[in-house]
């Protein structure tokens, strides 16, 4: 199997299970309806987006356990509606607001820099340095992390922020430290990195962007 289907399939159920929670603890409060609605939603469009412009690192080859285990280990995202519904918190407006608003950044930064990555390289394999990743190496990551954050807001309680931190340590760092070694290869990317932030953007860089061209590689 690849990692992929542990990945989709984890993505698949979510808005089952975020459901069911809903249905088990009678919790059919406005804080669950939006939760669902969001992190629901974004299970189904990580599917299409598989569908039309998958991530090659996702096609990596893996044996049934470890595609298991890491189901297993992405079922702790489940542990944030989990408390939201169980405790049945429910969230201010305000506090609302701000985490639908962060929510939609982080899926537009996110998607969006994904479809541009896989079109480029597509028709243009190299080095990207403009558009969503001209100050960012990793734009894809800022906007995931940020989704999960909207998640977490909304639930507050310190948990989904560990398990947020667990990810993004063990998972994303590791990740864009391979993307970076790997780009590496480019003569023109101790450039492009003087002008561009890991996972942060840069906001000041060496050079003006307008020189830059390319696109990012995995």
């Amino acid at each position: 199997m690849k990692i992929k289907h542990a990945i989709n399939l984890h993505k698949a159920f979510t808005f089952l299970v975020i459901l069911g929670l809903m249905v088990v603890y009678d919790n059919f409060t406005t804080g669950a309806w939006v939760y669902l609605a969001l992190h629901g939603t974004y299970g189904f469009i990580w599917l299409f987006k598989d569908r039309i412009y998958p991530d090659k690192q996702w096609e990596q080859e893996i044996s049934f356990g470890m595609g298991m285990t890491t189901f297993i280990l992405l079922g702790l995202y489940w542990v944030a509606p989990f408390i939201l519904i169980s405790r049945e918190i429910e969230p201010a407006p305000p506090l609302v607001a701000a985490a639908v608003a962060i929510n939609l950044f982080g899926v537009f930064v996110h998607y969006s820099s994904d479809a541009q990555k896989y079109y480029t390289l597509k028709y243009r394999p190299g080095l990207i340095t403009e558009g969503f990743f001209a100050r960012c190496r990793n734009t894809n990551y800022l906007g995931e992390v940020l989704i999960y954050l909207s998640f977490a807001l909304l639930v507050q309680h310190w948990l989904p922020f560990v398990i947020l931190g667990f990810f993004f340590s063990l998972v994303f760092v590791p990740n864009m430290l391979k993307k970076d070694k790997s780009l590496s290869r480019y003569r023109e990317f101790e450039d492009y990195k003087a002008d561009s932030g890991l996972f942060l953007p840069k906001l000041v860089g060496t050079k003006t962007q307008e020189t830059k061209k390319g696109a990012i590689a995995s």
